[in-house]
């Protein structure tokens, strides 16, 4: 039986989020996929829907985003409460060819993978369902 996940993505490119939402949906089954648009969105977003018991959140986090960027956000995210972040899995999901992003990406212990865009959404769903 496949786990029980709420997903949000957060990026700001509106065509990213249609393509990466839709693939969700159309290949993983996903039904609901809650967006923001940078890093703050988020951050408020992860504060007003609180831990859900019965579902473990996944994040799809792009790097270069207005507001606050993928960097910004995992900083901020570190000192939310441990009850919040407690059975998170943040995956990056970038276009970003910055050597020192990747780096600074991959060596954060909140980031459970890297991924490229376009969304490889097949090798996703075998990363969240591989039992």
């Amino acid at each position: 039986m496949r786990p029980d996940y709420t997903f949000l993505l957060i990026d700001d490119n509106a065509i990213d989020q249609l393509v990466t939402k839709q693939l969700l949906k159309k290949v993983l089954d996903i039904p609901e996929v809650n967006i923001a648009n940078n890093g703050r969105e988020a951050i408020e977003w992860l504060i007003d829907h609180g831990k859900d018991p019965d579902h473990s959140l996944i994040i799809l986090l792009d790097i270069q985003m207005p507001e606050m960027n993928g960097l910004e956000f995992l900083q901020k995210y570190e000192s939310l409460s441990e009850e919040l972040k407690n059975g998170n899995q943040i995956f990056m999901l970038t276009s970003s060819m910055d050597a020192d992003d990747i780096r600074r990406v991959k060596s954060n212990k909140y980031v459970t993978g890297f991924l490229n865009k376009p969304f490889p959404v097949n090798d996703f769903g075998k990363m969240i369902y591989s039992e």
